[in-house]
């Protein structure tokens, strides 16, 4: 593990923007850093489940350490805004759930009612303008809030995820392109890529 902790502004270098969202995404990986007292994850030790590809998992990803290539950024798609870090070490599991209400309402209503008209495409030049402005003290004001105003926090029993496995690859017998054996399908008896394998269903799967 190393141990510098990564600062907002790095994490939004990387992601590209400032937002909410990714503001949201870098409270939780840096309370629950503090928390498990742990540091940011060189290899598979901090695990993270997140439940949805939205822009708070860019900052999870940098201050957290998780990431795809290392297994250890497991992404399941339900499309909420919950976050289970697991500790490998400490056999510990935490999850923090966004909060039920706004937050942008609960910061700024002018705010909210200018993201809907942003996003609509209904806002004039200056109230996209002020939108922006608004948006960047919501953001000033998610970086310090009391946590527990986010998030819903717990300690979770959770099953700890296996540790990435290296696998071979096998040859698509359609298209000649190698696939990871785990990925391949079999058609007409031989191995096929998914793309290669086609779509297959009778009306319910």
């Amino acid at each position: 593990m190393t141990h510098a902790l990564k600062s907002y502004s790095e994490a939004v270098a990387s992601h590209g923007h400032a937002c909410p969202g990714l503001a949201l995404g870098y409270r939780a990986a840096e309370y629950a850093l503090d928390a498990l007292k742990a540091t940011r994850s060189g290899h598979e030790d901090l695990p993270c489940i997140v439940e949805n590809d939205a822009c708070g998992v860019d900052a999870i990803q940098l201050v957290a350490g998780c990431s795809v290539g290392k297994g250890n950024l497991i992404l399941r798609d339900f499309g909420k805004h919950a976050y289970t870090f697991i500790d490998r070490g400490n056999n510990r599991a935490l999850r923090l759930v966004q909060r039920p209400e706004p937050v942008i309402g609960r910061i700024d209503l002018q705010a909210a009612a200018l993201q809907e008209k942003v996003m609509s495409g209904t806002a004039t030049p200056a109230e996209q303008k002020e939108f922006h402005s608004r948006q960047s003290a919501v953001i000033e004001k998610i970086l310090v809030m009391p946590i527990g105003e986010l998030f819903v926090i717990k300690d979770v029993e959770h099953e700890i995820p296996e540790k990435a496995r290296v696998l071979r690859s096998v040859q698509c017998a359609s298209c000649g392109e190698m696939v990871a054996e785990n990925h391949a399908r079999v058609k007409d008896g031989k191995f096929v890529c998914i793309p290669c394998a086609g779509e297959y269903g009778r009306g319910w799967n």
